[in-house]
């Protein structure tokens, strides 16, 4: 029962189009990754640039910092026991409106 050249010709076609269409399926869902990925990315860089921005029209001076003096204001600033409860209160309002949102 041994097959016909013709047969494994039929059989090696139907394989090369099965192993297409997987190709096919792994590129859409690779797509699809990197859609999401993409959407994530452009989130996060639309938060940092609009926060940035709040900064910046709250403390116009800060434009002139370079980046290590920037962090090291940022850094003494948040370490400032008021800004510590500004921060834990906000955080705490925050979560308890999502709470609120999700009942």
């Amino acid at each position: 029962m041994s097959k016909t050249i013709e047969q494994l010709q039929q059989e090696y076609a139907a394989n090369e189009v099965k192993i297409q269409q997987e190709k096919h399926k792994l590129q859409r869902l690779n797509n699809r990754v990197q859609y999401y990925e993409k959407g994530d990315r452009q989130k996060r860089a639309h938060r940092l640039i609009t926060r940035g921005a709040a900064i910046e029209s709250i403390a116009p001076e800060v434009k002139d910092l370079t980046e290590t003096e920037f962090y090291t204001l940022a850094e003494s600033i948040f370490s400032l026991p008021e800004v510590k409860t500004a921060v834990s209160m906000a955080l705490t309002k925050h979560e308890k409106s999502q709470q609120k949102d999700g009942e």
